[in-house]
């Protein structure tokens, strides 16, 4: 292990190590003009159009039992699944539990739409 991807999860255990490369996998296959950037002291890897907050799209958190995938601008998808969690202002977040969270349509949808929202505000 010598990416500071791989440093941050050390930490958890090799089942969350697992979802969180999937999940970053998806994310990769879905946005794969991406700029990733790892945010070690918050342990948060970010996707985006660029390395500021301003181009964010998502963020995996690896957590004791899930994987968080956090959308900066959640609150302005469309989610008819319902699977979106979180009270803040502006962001939500879907916890990935298992690999099968990973093939749910809505969580590729939501990863589509996020990406189609970070087009239109660059405009």
């Amino acid at each position: 292990m010598d990416t500071a991807l791989d440093v941050i999860l050390t930490a958890y255990t090799p089942e969350i190590r697992s979802l969180a490369f999937q999940t970053r996998d998806l994310i990769l296959k879905i946005i794969p003009e991406a700029v990733e950037v790892v945010d070690a002291p918050s342990k948060i890897i970010a996707y985006g159009t660029d390395k500021t907050y301003t181009g964010l799209i998502c963020a995996i958190a690896p957590q004791r039992a899930y994987v968080n995938l956090m959308f900066s601008r959640g609150v302005e998808l469309p989610d008819p699944a319902a699977i979106l969690e979180g009270t803040g202002k502006r962001a939500r977040h879907v916890k990935i539990r298992t690999q099968a969270d990973l093939t749910n349509p809505a969580v590729s949808a939501l990863l589509k739409a996020a990406t189609q929202l970070s087009g239109k505000q660059k405009k």
